[in-house]
């Protein structure tokens, strides 16, 4: 069983105790806590394959706000997240947002295609490898979710199950705030082998 794998199962199971025993799992909706846009690093590019096999690149969305999920089909809070990001995909889309879903499953395809045809997911998938999130300087736990903003910064990353106030303030006010210049590092996804770690997007998740 992969790190990954183990973590999400034991955090589910945590879930469920919180459940069982009355204590809500989700921290409570609060202002959106960014990063001031002096202090924001470019989100690096990677080009991975959707399910229609073509590559996408995160430097596609450049212009846009987007929230990047790394996710898993076996992990039991990115289901409570994944309706909330299609109402958000649906509110928002219109206004220059997208989200961009990122699945960990080591199955890769034969686990994700039955999953989003069943849920009805809105929002584009695509397959991250280990090599993925070594880009992103290591992803530890499942949901990791980065929202990066229209010039292609990280401004915020959630570890965990974060409510989906906290997320819908966050979505709002990257909408308001005009793009500024930088952004994501294109030209430098590794699809493969051999990433480049970005120390700059764990220090940022340390900071929270």
């Amino acid at each position: 069983m992969s790190a990954l794998r183990l973590g999400a199962v034991l955090l589910t199971g945590f879930l469920l105790g919180c459940v069982i025993y009355g204590c809500s799992p989700a921290r409570p909706a609060k202002a959106a806590s960014l990063k001031p846009d002096g202090q924001r690093h470019a989100a690096p590019d990677f080009a991975l394959k959707d399910a229609d096999g073509k590559t996408v690149r995160l430097s596609d969305y450049k212009g846009k706000v987007v929230l990047l999920d790394f996710w898993a089909t076996y992990c039991g809070p990115c289901k409570i997240e994944i309706p909330w990001f299609m109402d958000f995909e649906r509110k928002h889309k219109d206004q220059g947002f997208a989200v961009l879903g990122v699945d960990m499953d080591d199955e890769g395809w034969d686990a994700v295609k039955p999953f989003v045809n069943d849920v009805g997911i809105n929002y584009r998938i695509v397959v991250g490898n280990d090599s993925t999130a070594d880009m992103f300087g290591g992803i530890e736990a499942l949901p990791t979710t980065f929202l990066i903003d229209r010039a292609g910064k990280i401004a915020d990353v959630h570890v965990g199950l974060t409510s989906k106030g906290e997320f819908e303030n966050a979505i709002e006010q990257l909408l308001q705030a005009p793009a500024h210049g930088g952004g994501i590092m294109e030209g430098r996804e590794h699809p493969a082998g051999g990433p480049r770690r970005v120390p700059l997007a764990a220090g940022l998740m340390g900071a929270r």
